[in-house]
């Protein structure tokens, strides 16, 4: 990479073809604890998506990537073993960029070179099958890699979500293009030096661009040479992708927002529930697909509750990622400061009660970044906008209920469903409620449980597909059936 001398801060390139690429829109990057500039980026533009797209298609066509599963293995363990070597320069670039508290950025890098190996040992395995439909007749079913993958990650947690759909569609033999956002424009060049740092890597089999602007994703969404495409971020967004890539009939997978219910029954542990609730609230600062924004909690044991939650809530300490007694860290922007206190203020006005109101930092040192108090709130009309819509933020909304099938319609009365969690001592009640909640995920008696190994994805607004396990890979594959008939051994 080169060096913005005139500042003396990193310059982030895009990493095409093996290369290192500039581009004429130079943006900066900020550090949400401190809003101090950090660095700047090459923001990429159509022509840098042309270039990738050149790319890939010369490293499907030319390299043996396609064709030789256990090259595409080894090259995921090297993957898994460069991540390894980088880590704490890893974590140090995405807790600076991205505000996360140390152990959360820590959380985040520690999921990958798992996943990556997880999915060398796909590659290594994945063999398709053989039948015979009838006697002399034998049908070959044989995976194949759909083509060149485009990957669009968000900036909430860059590294593991980016990794969660490049693992797969390495494994399946696709070249990929990573199209990031600005937000993390370092972390983005910082993970690009890690592939770069993989010798046995086909040239263009991975290419990484940071795109703040959006003319470059819209490219590769609508262009026929890109057959696939694995979105993680907003419904909007997804929807529009959608809209889009329809056009070409391509394969979308995508995991979108959610609002994630925690159904707390009169029985449930509270010393475990309390603690739990404040993590789902406040890890990444809310910004997390699956934080838990909403508890539904049996009247027993809802004033209990609510009493305990509120002082955790207030007792809070957000802090820069510099300061490892710092419990949350800023939230990315100050445009989403202000965004999310308007969610509150609204909902204040509609009615909704306050119990604990926290809010922007507008004094002392935290003041200068983008810092943002856990918040709680009791409501009891389902159809606020803090209720139904995704806020993505330190907001929680806690609602009462009697019997568990009020409990099971307000955990589905959204468009969403992409996390859940259940907290009961009755394990029966749980094993029965479970199917009835409309998510992709439900925990019981725990939250955010994810691993490499169990799939992951969402039902309704939440998102087509799954990431992780072993059916990953089908996003990124197509099933040629080959049919011969030999015939009859005759004597």
């Amino acid at each position: 990479m080169s060096t913005n001398t005139e500042h003396d801060l990193a310059h982030a390139l895009n990493w095409i073809d093996g290369q290192w690429v500039d581009s004429d829109r130079v943006r900066e990057s900020i550090n949400p604890a401190t809003y101090e500039v950090i660095g700047t980026y090459a923001d990429a533009g159509v022509d840098i998506a042309e270039a990738a797209i050149a790319a890939a298609k010369r490293a499907m066509r030319e390299t043996a990537w396609v064709h030789d599963r256990k090259l595409r293995a080894r090259v995921l363990d090297k993957l898994a073993d460069a991540f390894e070597r980088n880590r704490d320069e890893l974590i140090r670039t995405l807790y600076t960029e991205n505000g996360k508290i140390q152990p959360d950025a820590t959380f985040e890098v520690d999921l990958c070179a798992p996943s990556l190996r997880y999915f060398a040992g796909i590659a290594r395995t994945e063999s398709g099958r053989l039948v015979e439909p009838k006697p002399g007749r034998i049908a070959l079913m044989m995976r194949q890699p759909l083509g060149i993958a485009c990957v669009i990650a968000p900036w909430n947690s860059p590294v593991v979500l980016m990794v969660r759909s490049l693992a797969p569609a390495l494994a399946a033999g696709c070249a990929v293009i990573v199209k990031m956002p600005g937000k993390s424009a370092q972390i983005n060049a910082m993970m690009a030096r890690i592939f770069a740092d993989v010798p046995e890597l086909p040239r263009g089999v991975i290419n990484v661009m940071t795109d703040e602007v959006g003319d470059a994703a819209k490219y590769l969404v609508a262009s026929p040479d890109v057959p696939v495409i694995s979105f993680t971020g907003s419904t909007s967004t997804g929807k529009a992708i959608a809209k889009s890539a329809a056009a070409e009939v391509k394969r979308v997978g995508l995991e979108l927002g959610g609002k994630t219910p925690s159904i707390v029954f009169d029985d449930a542990d509270l010393d475990l529930v309390v603690p739990m609730l404040e993590t789902a609230l406040t890890r990444f600062a809310g910004q997390f697909c699956v934080t838990g924004q909403r508890v539904i909690v049996q009247e027993g044991i809802a004033d209990a509750l609510r009493e305990r939650l509120a002082q955790r809530l207030r007792a809070v300490k957000a802090g820069p990622a510099s300061d490892t007694s710092s419990e949350m860290g800023p939230m990315i922007d100050r445009e989403n400061v202000q965004r999310v206190d308007q969610v509150v203020e609204r909902a204040i006005a509609e009615g909704a009660e306050v119990i604990v109101r926290g809010g922007p930092v507008t004094q002392g040192p935290l003041a200068k970044g983008a810092f943002y108090m856990p918040t709680l709130l009791e409501v009891r009309d389902s159809n606020m906008q803090v209720v139904q819509e995704e806020t993505f933020g330190p907001v929680l909304t806690l609602q009462r209920f009697k019997t568990e099938h009020e409990a099971i319609a307000m955990a589905n009365d959204s468009l969403y469903g992409l996390g859940s969690s259940l907290w009961t001592r009755d394990i029966a009640k749980a094993l029965r409620i479970a199917p009835e909640i409309q998510a992709g995920l439900v925990w019981i008696n725990e939250w955010a449980a994810l691993s490499e190994d169990i799939e992951e994805g969402g039902t309704k607004h939440s998102g087509l597909g799954r990431l992780n396990g072993p059916t990953a890979i089908d996003d990124f594959t197509e099933i040629k059936t080959i049919t011969f008939s030999p015939g009859l051994m005759k004597g």
